[in-house]
């Protein structure tokens, strides 16, 4: 079986269309927020990573949100990019065409709630309603764009009859992809399996559309009931990076990707991602958001190829595949760690941040983090990789309203610590002092003396880059304003001053999510 679609053409039946939603579904998280710089990052590193359908975003919910789905809609090739609109709303279907018009490939992708629940509390319309939305929905945007997808919000909880009637009713009006998504992560694999099924043999038209499954891991099921979905008949998956998402997530990219790829007898399909690019851009969604990957993640997390046990090292260096069903080069991973040192140069150290995936970063941006290569490499006996991602990361991070530039401090047991600050607000450097119950408690003190803000301190921790006393701290801090939460991070050997960093990144943050408004009601 095979199939002409407007952005893809003929598409073979063992072909799985990877639809990436990190930008809109992802960035919905709490905490997970993006500016445009790092929007159109990410959208690049996607693109490259094979995605074929980039979601950039939900145009109508604000400025900001319309401006970044227009620039990445503008500047990213390879990659359909794709726009979220409301069924029923004419402005949102206006706004999506109006910020894909200067893209390669554009796609408006609308929905609209068709579960008995989500009609009668959420949208408090009649199913008959719902019907005539989803037909003049889909109208408005097939003509805007020949590319169209149409989801029916909570469908795994949709009356089957009823959503049958509505699937039809969005294929007659020019939608060319439908997406059940489970949307509260409610159903199971059978469930999933089970309405693909029905929908491919029950609609007229079925063999005319690709069908789309988007499955939140709220019972951790995401990527089960995603593969489920794909035996059903769906040839196209929804997904995030790293598995980010509202609640508890989406399934992981990276997750259903490797599995289509490693049990190939089971999930005879491909799909047109270029995987030892998984880890990089994994790392590079970490750098943006704040937010590391846990160390038990399969496929990107740290642990993914360690092996402790002394009968499971032995099986592994007698053969890899006793211990491991994929090669960690597959995905990205290298075998060594260990790289430089003090006397170490500036090209070879651009040529490891290539090797580490960090090839696009622009002179100042190098000269910043070699220098504090070098400084590290004076303090550390031996710098690692692990080391480099952590100060790059640091300095690639947006600091385009405050920068750290210095931190004096005075701390002696049992007395107040003292702590001298100076950060560079805008191109002006200010200095304050203060006191407080320990360095970083006055070290954070005197950053809000430099810089007043009513933000709350909701996290505050700290982790080991690497192993040994000389090992660089990484801390996370979590911030809170009028109800927008941000997470920041930052890197240093000097403990106190990677706390100051990872504070300032979350204020950097936090400025920017000030302007923003949060999409009404926004959960397909």
């Amino acid at each position: 079986m095979s199939f002409d679609h407007p952005s893809f053409g003929k598409i073979d039946a063992s072909r799985v269309i990877i639809f990436d939603t990190t930008l809109r579904d992802g960035e919905q998280s709490p905490g997970f927020s993006m500016n445009l710089a790092e929007k159109l990052r990410m959208a690049e590193a996607l693109a490259t990573l094979g995605v074929d359908v980039i979601e950039a975003g939900f145009p109508v919910a604000s400025k900001g949100d319309f401006e970044s789905v227009n620039q990445i809609a503008r500047h990213t090739k390879g990659s359909v990019i794709c726009a979220l609109a409301r069924t029923g709303g004419a402005k949102d279907i206006t706004a999506a065409g109006e910020a894909l018009a200067q893209a390669e490939r554009k796609r408006i992708h609308n929905f609209i709630s068709t579960s008995p629940l989500h009609m009668k509390y959420k949208l408090r319309m009649e199913p008959e309603t719902v019907l005539e939305l989803i037909t003049t929905g889909n109208t408005a945007a097939r003509n805007l764009t020949d590319d169209v997808e149409w989801s029916a919000e909570d469908g795994s909880r949709t009356d089957p009859d009823f959503l049958c009637r509505c699937v039809e009713a969005a294929i007659k009006a020019g939608a060319t992809t439908i997406n059940i998504p489970d949307t509260v992560g409610y159903a199971t694999p059978e469930d999933m399996l089970r309405i693909f099924s029905m929908l491919r043999e029950r609609v007229p038209g079925a063999d005319q559309v690709i069908f789309s499954a988007h499955n939140h891991n709220d019972l951790g099921l995401a990527v089960a009931n995603t593969l489920a979905s794909v035996e059903g008949g769906a040839r196209q998956i929804e997904c995030t990076i790293n598995g980010i998402g509202e609640r508890a997530g989406n399934a992981a990219l990276e997750e259903i990707v490797m599995a289509l790829r490693t049990r190939n007898d089971q999930y005879p399909f491909t799909t047109g991602i270029n995987t030892p690019d998984l880890l990089k851009v994994s790392r590079m969604l970490a750098t943006i958001t704040s937010f590391d990957v846990q160390p038990n993640k399969a496929i990107v997390g740290r642990n993914a190829f360690a092996h402790e046990s002394g009968i499971h090292q032995d099986g592994v260096l007698k053969n890899a595949a006793t211990y491991e069903i994929m090669t960690p080069e597959s995905v990205g991973w290298t075998r060594s760690s260990l790289v430089m040192g003090k006397h170490s140069g500036r090209a070879a150290f651009r040529d490891k941040l290539k090797s580490l995936g960090y090839d696009g970063l622009d002179d100042a941006k190098l000269n910043d983090a070699f220098s504090r290569f070098k400084d590290l490499a004076d303090r550390k006996k031996a710098v690692y990789d692990e080391d480099i991602i952590a100060l790059v990361d640091d300095e690639v991070r947006d600091h385009a309203h405050i920068r750290f530039e210095h931190l004096k401090l005075a701390s002696v047991s049992g007395q107040p610590s003292d702590a001298e600050l100076t950060l560079n607000v805008e191109g002006k450097v200010i200095t304050s002092q203060a006191i407080g119950n320990g360095p970083v408690d006055a070290a954070f003190n005197a950053l809000q003396a430099a810089f007043p803000h009513d933000a709350r301190l909701a996290l505050f921790s700290v982790a080991a880059v690497t192993e040994g006393t000389d090992a660089q701290a990484r801390t996370s801090v979590r911030l809170e304003e009028d109800g927008k939460m941000v997470d920041g991070q930052g890197a240093d050997a000097d403990t106190v001053v990677s706390a100051v960093r990872a504070y300032v990144h979350a204020l950097n943050k936090l400025l920017i999510k000030r302007d923003r408004t949060e999409p009404e009601a926004l959960t397909v």
